[in-house]
């Protein structure tokens, strides 16, 4: 019974992604489609087509250049590549790409973590379902038998700290929090303080998510940190940057600010079933070297799926 409930999951998890994926999927394949009409072998001309299409999906200049150099590489070495293999050779170089920028395939809530508490501190700008997203991954823990505390400590907006209570209640999970315009280094100090004394195993803190002045930002988040090592050394075990996948070439420039800002080591892409600009989560990951942990495919709570790098790729280009 259990193997079969694990098959079942694991076939909703891959049509999810499929469906979410569906919008770049077909934007990619259409003008895929259209650079190789009339053509049976990939020559220039293919690949200089194939370079616009990887950029107009918002891949990003850079990783698009790098992955037309390797399959050019392909194409001298084998000297003659049919269009009808492009498909293929494009799901092969782009996850090997994955592979080198340390984007491992996350697959289980699950798993053992590596610290208790394992602390997670959450950071993007407003708007890009931060808080959600969140609020999705307290409830995908705590279904895998985790205990979970969640710190408002975006005490700038009173709505960060209302829409956190409400994913709290919805998770079954508590929610430490102050008054609206509270110091947000505080509210992290008593999340940890509270957590360690009952023994959670993941806590998650969300942040204020202003970029309109970069020192501020830096002190505040440098601060949170701090005051999280009083009670737990190497907290925070995981420092999360969301971005919203409908933004494309935006989402660029907000993890440029972030990584400036902070150490991020993981990357959470969202609203990745409204958009066709999925090529972000190729782009970002080997621009910034970080990886990509969790992908958010719409509004259901089990929506928030782990990163499955093979997955994911192979549902892009189905």
């Amino acid at each position: 019974m259990g193997l079969i409930n694990l098959f079942n999951k694991s076939k909703d998890k891959n049509e999810n992604l499929e469906q979410g994926l569906q919008k770049t999927r077909e934007s990619v394949f259409s003008k895929l489609s259209r650079a190789v009409i009339g053509k049976s072998k990939v020559d220039d001309e293919v690949l200089d087509k194939l370079e616009e299409v990887l950029i107009s999906s918002d891949v990003g200049v850079e990783t698009t250049l790098r992955i037309i150099e390797r399959i050019e590489k392909r194409v001298a070495r084998d000297k003659y590549v049919n269009t009808n293999e492009l498909n293929n050779i494009l799901k092969e170089e782009i996850a090997a790409l994955l592979s080198e920028n340390n984007t491992e395939s996350f697959t289980d809530f699950n798993a053992e973590l590596p610290a208790k508490p394992y602390v997670i501190m959450v950071v993007g700008v407003n708007g890009v379902g931060k808080t959600t997203t969140i609020g999705k991954l307290a409830y995908q823990f705590k279904q895998a038998g985790k205990k979970v505390y969640l710190g408002a400590a975006d005490t700038f907006r009173a709505a960060a700290i209302e829409q956190l209570v409400v994913w709290g209640q919805r998770a079954g999970v508590p929610v430490i929090k102050q008054q609206m315009g509270s110091d947000p280094a505080s509210v992290a100090f008593d999340t940890l303080s509270s957590a360690k004394a009952n023994d959670a195993d993941v806590v998650i803190i969300d942040t204020a998510g202003r970029l309109h002045n970069k020192v501020n930002l830096m002190n505040e988040l440098s601060k949170i940190k701090n005051v999280m090592k009083k009670i737990i050394p190497d907290a925070p075990h995981e420092v999360l940057l969301v971005l919203d996948a409908s933004t494309g070439q935006n989402a660029f420039e907000q993890a440029k600010q972030f990584t400036k800002a902070t150490d991020v080591n993981a990357l959470a892409i969202t609203k990745l079933d409204g958009t066709a600009k999925g090529g972000v989560v190729i782009g970002i990951s080997d621009q910034f070297k970080i990886p990509v942990k969790y992908i958010g495919l719409g509004e259901g709570v089990d929506n928030l799926q782990l990163f499955d790098k093979n997955a994911f790729v192979e549902s892009l280009f189905e």
